[in-house]
């Protein structure tokens, strides 16, 4: 006898070309799970053997109206319209990951802050390699912006997508009237 999966138990995924390369989304019922640069297929997949755990889910391919507006608004993003997400997110973690992960979403647009700074933010001034392995662990990239976290002295670290993404996506989000997107 078979159990049938409910709709909500699903993460949807689908892939979509950006400036920077093939990415690959993913969101359930709720929201947007995962968004992801195609080119690293190791992290992919254990970011989504871990939402299939957390989650109690099953992936399949497809498209749902979460990830329409996602590349709806990564579109935005990449031409310098967009500068705020206003997307329902899916993050299962520990609660030092959704604290990290929601002190992110605090930094504006075409703003950086160091390690430090994040965790002097978290009141956790000593937990700094602990605040960066947090951010390396963000299954949602550009929208929890992590891209916008650099050392303290002001030099490129650590991007899942590669330190050129994040230069890029930096440069994005300062540089005037720059666009990713014609």
């Amino acid at each position: 006898m078979s159990r049938e999966i409910m709709e909500s138990s699903l993460i949807r995924l689908t892939e979509f070309e950006s400036p920077l390369g093939q990415m690959i989304a993913g969101s359930t019922e709720e929201g947007i799970c995962l968004l992801e640069f195609a080119d690293n297929a190791r992290r992919i997949e254990k970011e989504i053997a871990s939402l299939e755990q957390l989650l109690g889910a099953r992936v399949v391919h497809g498209e749902d109206p979460h990830l329409e507006v996602l590349t709806q608004q990564l579109a935005e993003y990449f031409k310098g319209v967009r500068k705020v997400f206003t997307l329902p997110l899916v993050t299962p973690g520990s609660l030092f990951l959704q604290e990290v992960w929601h002190e992110l979403l605090k930094i504006p647009y075409g703003t950086t802050r160091s390690y430090m700074d994040q965790a002097k933010a978290l009141g956790k001034p000593d937990a700094i390699r602990a605040v960066a392995h947090a951010n390396g662990m963000n299954r949602i990239s550009i929208i929890i912006p992590c891209h916008r976290v650099v050392g303290s002295d002001g030099k490129m670290t650590g991007y899942g997508g590669g330190i050129w993404r994040k230069k890029r996506l930096l440069e994005l989000e300062t540089g005037p009237d720059l666009t990713l997107w014609e």
